[in-house]
This record gives structure tokens, C-alpha cells and sequence, in this order.
């Protein structure tokens, strides 16, 4: 199926389950920074859901994602992740600027996070020092939200995590100021501190005058 007919068909789809009432309520809890039709997400979910099944080149899906991206109401932008997450299994590396490129656009928490989910099980199945080193220059980044899916992008990965990095991307982080920033921070600590606790505290003991209070709170909620 031509991308043009997927891109049309998404909108049609979309357009019909529009609910205003819904609408105003998700505007309201995203601080009137974007549009929405209404949309929950268990039936967005369910509309898309049969595109897990087409057979998408990687420019295929590059294109719609981007299509859905400049369309103003922000489940698009929910649907462009959601192709993505389908298709996660046939990313590489090489994906991984149309994400950041796409995390720099329309950007707040919930489409970074929904991003970094996606780049999460990308670099997990590719993980290798030479894939890890695109996480080294995001962190570099200048854009803040490239900047937050460097640090929590190996959410998950349990004892396979790159211990080094995370600590490392942890200390090179701390001196912001930004809230997201300092909650990533204390959000990969935490996740990391499920599987080796005493790492993590040490890694805080030793750095708590580097780190911020929100940060080491968050790194601590469940130790």
C-alpha cells in the first residue's frame, strides 16, 4: 500500500473517533501546547494496529512518520510513534536520527519519552560500543530533549546496562538546571538501582553534592 493511502487512511480513521469533550481535557493536562481530536490511547492503538502487518521499507516508514509529524493535533504525532514502536524489529542504528530529528519537533515529555522508548529497543538489539557512541554525541547535544533520551535510553536493560555510561552521562548532566533533565537523571539511577542497589548508592554518596536534590530523590525512591 502506497504511503500517500496509509497517511489518508490514518486521517480518516482519526477523524471519525474525534471527540471534542476528550479533547479539551487532554489540551488542558498538556498545558494548552497542542491541539488534540480526543483520541484515548487504547483506541488510537486499536485504529493503527493493522499496520503492524505492512511490509514497510525503512524510507516507507521514514516518510509517514514524518507525515504524521507536521499534522497539527497531537495523536499524529502518538500514531507516528506508535508505526515505529510496531515496526521496532526492523530499525538499526541508522534510524536513530529520524528520532532525534523528530524529538526536536513539536517536543515535550510524552512525544520524547514515547521516542526514546523506540531508540531504548533499537540500540538493545544493536547494542555494541560503536551503536552506544550516538547516545555519547545526544548527550552532547544541544537540545535539551536529545539531551534527556541520552540518559534514560537504556531504561531496561537490566544487568546488560553499560554501568560506566550511565554514571558517566549521570555526572555529565548533573550541572543542569532543567527539570527534565534532573528527573531523567534520577529515572535511569532508578532503574538501574533495581538490579544492582549498592552500585547505585555508592555512585550517590559519592556524588550527592554534584547532583540535584530532585535528582538523588528519584535515584533513591525504592532503595
Amino acid at each position: 500500500m502506497q504511503i500517500e493511502a496509509l497517511y489518508h487512511q490514518i486521517q480518516t480513521a482519526f477523524s471519525a473517533q474525534a471527540n471534542p469533550e476528550n479533547a479539551l481535557a487532554m489540551r488542558r493536562y498538556m498545558r494548552d501546547q497542542f491541539d488534540f481530536l480526543g483520541i484515548k490511547t487504547p483506541v488510537r492503538r486499536a485504529l493503527i494496529k493493522d499496520l503492524a502487518t505492512v511490509e514497510f521499507a525503512h524510507t516507507d516508514l521514514e516518510q509517514l512518520a514524518r507525515a504524521l509529524w507536521l499534522l497539527p493535533q497531537r495523536e499524529y504525532q502518538y500514531a507516528a510513534i506508535d508505526v515505529l514502536a510496531l515496526h521496532k524489529k526492523k530499525l538499526d542504528v541508522s534510524q536513530l536520527s529520524l528520532l532525534l530529528t523528530l524529538a526536536q519537533e513539536k517536543s515535550w515529555w510524552d512525544s520524547v519519552d514515547g521516542l526514546a522508548s523506540v531508540a531504548n529497543r533499537v540500540l538493545f538489539a544493536n547494542r555494541t560500543q560503536q551503536s552506544q557512541v550516538h547516545m555519547d554525541s545526544a548527550l552532547q547535544h544541544s537540545n535539551l530533549w536529545v539531551r534527556r533520551i541520552a540518559m534514560i535510553h537504556q531504561l531496561g536493560w537490566r544487568l546488560e546496562t553499560d554501568e560506566a555510561r550511565l554514571f558517566g552521562y549521570a555526572k555529565t548532566l548533573a550541572h543542569e538546571e532543567d527539570f527534565f533533565i534532573r528527573k531523567a537523571i534520577g529515572w535511569a539511577l532508578r532503574d538501574y538501582a533495581r538490579w544492582q542497589p549498592e552500585a547505585v548508592r555508592e555512585f550517590i554518596e559519592t556524588h550527592r553534592g554534584l547532583l540535584s536534590n530532585l535528582s538523588v530523590r528519584e535515584a533513591l525512591k525504592h532503595l
